[in-house]
């Protein structure tokens, strides 16, 4: 708790030591502590610090990987920041203050176990670019290949660690506080987030990313991922082939080299739905810093990624349900979006889909036929989510990386093809995907992909079916065993109960020999004479009622 609140002040004081403060108590919920700012002792001599985009910029950096991350998501977001803040706020994406070469070098011969000359025929100490979890420097090796060598910062994961731990404290006192903790499932976000994080640190899983991923487009027209050279890879050490391409972001250069924009833009489109639907395997961190252009082919142009450290995945039934959902969507078909919301388990079983099928249709409705810069995801995602709220939505936190990815291809077109529209770009490559699921081909796939197995299984079928015949023997037999039980059971039953209503009876015989002229007897002078007689009459009486018992 004490290491918590240590870093919490620290945050306080990065914030105040760059001049922020005014800023957050610009905000809605901290504007009526504005006040404030004018008994600070620092306000009192304030010198100009550089632009709020520049101090907020300088901040995130100084507070370390998980901000920096953050600042790189909204750098994406143009539509949603000023000009000078989302100017600022893109430098994160490879511009972070590099560490030492020094370092690197020492980090790079510790992997290898051997002197960094043995390795490379040069090795350049100026990095290319920096981030906040590794840094790149360019290289040769001793074929004369030119590469680029990742390298992991040093001393990294604790830092990561410290800021985790302060983001599940603030998870579980939301969830716990928070009316609609229990709804946006705060924990598993940050649980999701931090598996990702923690992924990064590790150059050999961002390897094997970058090589199925290259794999899935091999001698694709759309996307080109760099190889890996494996024999030099480690935890903290990548080696990757150099590519050349133009940043994504720079839109004049691409210009200046005649690049189809529109196909590029659409090209983005349809290479996140190939990753997300046939693949079902998704570059996750897709910020203009990771992407660039082949310009080689202007009418045709192809996007070259690199930083595989971020990926998703679905699985089998997201997958399927998400598939559905985008076409009904672009159907504009908001029933079946409600349905299936309900079978997925998205929102409650007991919400009523004509309610819900409004509500989506309200939302959604206006954004169709209209072009990529009239659309804002950020916006329609915001009332995706109060629509949510309404109908006690859960948070998916296996689809957070999804929602990320989408709003990174969003903040892309919108700067590289702005008319775009996104429906009519989607829509086609999302029937012909489900025809392609659901058809003949789809069939004579799913048989080809069980023949192995089936191939394995032929030979023991007569032994199965033996075995299933003896079981249902085995069963069988158990059966009757239990049924003649059952009939036992019931047998002792019936004379138990015989037996039982006999010992009742006579229990009556002998309680009215004993009662009936001891009644009699108390009867007093009127029945003392006949004491005989009455005595007579109730035995008789109790027997016949005795004897009636024992023929039920």
């Amino acid at each position: 708790m004490i290491r918590r609140l240590l870093r919490l002040a620290h945050i306080n004081w990065v914030l105040v030591k760059h001049g922020l403060d005014d800023v957050i108590l610009a905000t809605r919920i901290m504007r009526p502590l504005r006040w404030t700012l004018y008994i600070m002792p620092w306000n009192w001599v304030r010198r100009s610090r550089g632009s709020h985009g520049e101090r907020i910029r300088l901040a995130l950096e100084e507070l370390g990987p998980i901000f920096v991350k953050f600042g790189q998501i909204l750098s994406t977001r143009r539509d949603l920041l000023p000009p000078d803040i989302a100017e600022e706020l893109a430098r994160l994406q490879d511009r972070v203050p590099p560490f030492p070469a020094i370092d690197a070098r020492r980090i790079i011969e510790r992997s290898y176990g051997a002197p960094i000359d043995t390795v490379f025929a040069r090795f350049d100490d100026t990095p290319i670019a920096s981030a906040s979890i590794a840094q790149v420097h360019g290289a040769r090796l001793l074929d004369g290949q030119e590469v680029v060598v990742k390298v992991v910062r040093p001393d990294i994961e604790p830092v990561i660690r410290r800021d985790l731990d302060l983001m599940y404290t603030f998870a579980a006192l939301t969830q716990r506080y928070w009316a609609h903790g229990r709804r946006l499932r705060p924990r598993e976000v940050v649980s999701e987030f931090e598996k990702t994080l923690l992924d990064e640190l590790d150059l050999m899983r961002e390897a094997a990313n970058a090589s199925q991923l290259r794999r899935n487009f091999q001698d694709s027209s759309l996307l080109y991922v760099p190889g890996v050279h494996f024999h030099l890879t480690t935890a903290q050490v990548m080696v990757m082939e150099r590519i050349a391409g133009i940043p994504v972001n720079h839109v004049e250069t691409l210009r200046a080299h005649d690049v189809n924009m529109r196909r590029l833009a659409e090209k983005g489109v349809e290479i996140f739905f190939t990753q997300v639907f046939r693949d079902s395997f998704f570059h996750a961190d897709m910020h203009p810093g990771n992407i660039f252009v082949d310009p080689a082919n202007p009418d045709d142009p192809r996007y070259i990624a690199v930083d595989f450290g971020i990926v998703g995945s679905l699985g089998p039934v997201d997958h399927r349900y998400l598939a559905e959902n985008f076409l009904a969507f672009f159907n504009r078909d908001y029933r079946r979006v409600a349905e299936l919301h309900v079978e997925s388990g998205w929102v409650p079983p007991e919400t009523r889909v004509e309610e819900f099928e409004a509500a989506m249709r309200t939302v959604c409705e206006p954004i169709f036929e209209r072009p990529l810069r009239e659309i804002s995801f950020g916006a329609l995602l915001m009332r995706l989510f109060q629509t949510g709220r309404r109908f006690d939505m859960e948070i998916q936190p296996q689809l957070v990386l999804l929602q990320k990815t989408l709003l990174n291809i969003e903040g892309l077109g919108r700067q590289l093809y702005p008319d775009l529209d996104l429906w009519r770009t989607a829509k086609p490559y999302m029937e012909h995907w489900m025809r392609g699921q659901l058809g003949i081909g789809a069939v004579l796939r799913n048989i080809q992909r069980e023949l192995p197995h089936w191939g394995e299984e032929l030979p023991r079928m007569p032994q199965r079916v033996l075995e299933a015949l003896e079981a249902a023997q085995d069963t069988r037999r158990q059966m009757d065993q239990q049924r003649q039980e059952l009939e036992r059971l019931r047998t002792d039953i019936g004379r138990l109960s015989v037996r039982r209503d006999g010992t009742l009876a006579a229990g009556l015989v002998l309680a009215a020999a004993v009662a009936v002229p001891m009644a009699g007897l108390a009867a007093g002078p009127l029945l003392a004479g006949v004491p005989a007689l009455s005595w007579a009459l109730g035995v008789t009486g109790v027997g016949i009622l005795g004897a009636s018992w024992l023929r039920r």
